[in-house]
């Protein structure tokens, strides 16, 4: 985006028209061609592109390549599945950089039993980071980031971009964007602390940069048994990014018998073994039935949530959770049972 001012409008990088920008306006459209900018500060907010470097035939082999490389979805899925469209579409995504210092103070947890303690600790970090989110209503796509770097991003040229398929526009607010990228920056220190508690926190980014980058998205639409079912494909890379398809009954009723099957052994079974075999009955022992009892719980949970919600099978690229039977991490769920049953030993 040019150069603007805030009082005397911008130069519409598509037709080259003046755009008149009221006080306050993020968003502004372009009188003549009806191009929509995004204005931040004096300077603008920069845009950016990624090149779409897969073709519609091998977006379509991914797609097939998806449908048959999950137990959870259909067998014969991927022999009568027919594409009926497929199409580009350049999704707008903030995208923001900079250097983040960070000085944080807090305690650790060490040592185990009666010795278990906190000690005080203090942890600096410097690292460069980057986020992105979305910037548009991207309910009917499924993708809220993108796996985008430096090295990708092209000076944005709306003509090439509207030459080969459709553009969304950006909406929404800079501030917010800002924000959600100060939240993402600040949780990535805290996990890369490692502290269990945290008295204080220093945060500072060297050289922030924020702007909008288009990133090419396929989007493939197929159709099996009379349903309609959408998968996307990184323009990219050729990874699917979101898919949906019809699920496995057979898949979802063994994953129900045998997590049943699995989960009552660990939470009936496994304690009765290991109250038979302490002698005294001790604390210890006690704390490892809770901790079986709740692995066990979790593993019926999720078979039964496999089971129930298994009729349509759903991807999403990134970092996978697994819930459990509260509906929070099981991960974290189990290392808060570890740290009861200690105080037991």
């Amino acid at each position: 985006m040019p150069y603007t001012s805030p009082t005397t409008g911008l130069t519409c990088p598509k037709c080259g028209g003046t755009i008149a920008i009221p006080e306050g306006q993020v968003i502004v459209q372009c009188p003549f061609c009806d191009l929509r900018s995004v204005v931040h500060g004096e300077r603008g907010l920069h845009r950016y592109q990624v090149a779409c470097r897969v073709t519609q035939q091998q977006a379509v082999n991914t797609l097939y390549q998806f449908l048959g490389g999950n137990m959870a979805i259909a067998r014969d899925v991927k022999r009568k599945a027919q594409v009926t469209e497929a199409f580009v579409a350049y999704l707008p995504f903030w995208m923001a950089w900079g250097r983040v210092m960070a000085w944080i103070f807090g305690e650790k947890e060490v040592g185990s039993g009666n010795n278990r303690h906190y000690e005080p600790r203090e942890v600096r970090v410097v690292n460069d980071m980057t986020w992105n989110g979305a910037a548009c209503d991207v309910g009917e796509f499924g993708v809220t980031q993108v796996p985008v770097s430096d090295q990708q991003l092209e000076a944005y040229n709306p003509d090439s971009l509207h030459r080969t398929g459709l553009v969304f526009e950006p909406v929404g607010s800079v501030s917010e964007a800002q924000n959600a990228a100060n939240n993402d920056f600040q949780a990535n220190i805290r996990s890369q602390a490692g502290l269990d508690r945290i008295s204080q926190l220093f945060v500072r980014t060297v050289r922030p940069h924020l702007g909008v980058v288009y990133f090419p998205l396929w989007v493939l639409r197929y159709q099996y048994r009379g349903r309609i079912f959408q998968v996307v494909v990184d323009g990219s890379s050729g990874k699917v990014l979101y898919g949906k398809a019809p699920g496995n009954v057979l898949y979802r009723a063994a994953v129900l018998v045998g997590g049943m099957a699995a989960g009552a052994f660990i939470m009936v079974d496994l304690p009765a073994l290991i109250l038979s075999a302490s002698s005294r009955g001790s604390n210890n022992s006690f704390g490892w039935v809770i901790f079986v009892f709740v692995i066990g719980g979790g593993i019926m949970y999720s078979a039964f949530r496999t089971f129930r919600y298994g009729e349509q099978y759903v991807y999403r690229s990134g970092p996978k959770r697994l819930t459990g039977p509260i509906g929070g991490d099981v991960g974290q769920q189990i290392g808060q049972v570890i740290r009861v049953m200690e105080r037991f030993r």
